[in-house]
């Protein structure tokens, strides 16, 4: 009981964490309407600007999920249980979360390319 107890205390402040340190992220994060229209309607730079910016911030929020489950695999690893070996990959083993920061951490690859991309759409032609 008391290693589900330490989980769920981790699992909290590691949420707590993220919350507390990505305001400025999120404050430029468009909601999911918001950004089809722009991506449809971008014609200024100001626009694919402004594009770019949500797409730097998605990726600050993948690298902070990323980081999270890092922690989160190593807490895991560091003592182990029977439970991964009867199930592999389920939300409670330090596989499951080694996936999801790799893949975190691809996602904010990608949104750092995108966010590139709409820069240099930005950028006057001549």
């Amino acid at each position: 009981m008391s290693k589900f107890l330490n989980v769920t205390r981790n699992l909290v402040l590691l949420a707590t964490a993220a919350v507390l340190t990505t305001p400025f992220a999120n404050a430029q994060v468009l909601g999911k309407a918001e950004l089809k229209k722009l991506v449809a309607t971008a014609s200024t730079p100001q626009d694919h600007e402004r594009i770019a910016k949500h797409f730097d911030a998605k990726a600050v929020q993948y690298e902070t999920d990323a980081k999270d489950h890092e922690e989160l695999a190593a807490e895991y690893a560091a003592t182990p249980t029977g439970h991964e070996q009867k199930h592999p990959m389920s939300g409670l083993t330090a596989e499951h979360c080694r996936y999801f920061a790799k893949e975190a951490r691809r996602a904010a690859e990608e949104a750092r390319k995108i966010a590139a991309d709409h820069r240099q759409m930005a950028k006057p032609t001549k």
